[in-house]
């Protein structure tokens, strides 16, 4: 039976119900290595950056120490070796995410570096702080992804055991 131009049954197709169904469904279709690239190289570049503004080609800056002597004051490490600490880490650890490799433990290592941070130094930034935590954790629990040095060697892995099996 038709309704003006439609048969009757076919304005089901145009409810909210069956639209938001469908996003749903074109959304659930993002793939998980899309979203862990993401997640990997966004916090990244900004660990990265803010480790460029602590050194000079090579060396640490002077003003990377005054920092954490005056500003930053991190309880029970030394000013110096925490610069030298966080130039390090905010170089190598975004890199290996970036990279996809030893993805897991780069995420820890940043995860517990941001809970320094919110905790000790910029406590009202909690929700920078939180989505940075978000991506850290979303990596930790489901790993880096198919673009990732991590999920080669693991094809690989896998591919050598079940030749050798």
């Amino acid at each position: 039976m038709m309704n003006g131009m439609r048969p009757i049954g076919a304005r089901g197709a145009f409810s909210p119900a069956v639209i938001i169904q469908r996003m749903m469904a074109a959304l659930d279709r993002i793939p998980y290595g899309l979203i862990a690239l993401a997640a990997r190289v966004f916090p990244a570049a900004v660990f990265w950056q803010s480790g460029q503004t602590k050194v000079a080609g090579w060396h640490l800056k002077l003003s990377a120490i005054a920092l954490f002597q005056n500003e930053y004051k991190l309880p029970l490490i030394d000013p110096t070796i925490a610069a030298y600490l966080s130039a390090f880490s905010e170089h190598l650890f975004p890199l290996l995410l970036v990279i996809g490799l030893a993805t897991r433990f780069a995420a820890l290592a940043l995860l517990l570096m941001t809970a320094v941070i919110e905790i000790f130094v910029y406590p009202d930034a909690w929700p920078t702080h939180g989505v940075w935590a978000t991506c850290f954790l979303l990596l930790i629990a489901r790993g880096p992804g198919v673009c990732s040095l991590d999920h080669l060697i693991a094809r690989r892995c896998k591919a050598s055991a079940a030749a050798s099996a």
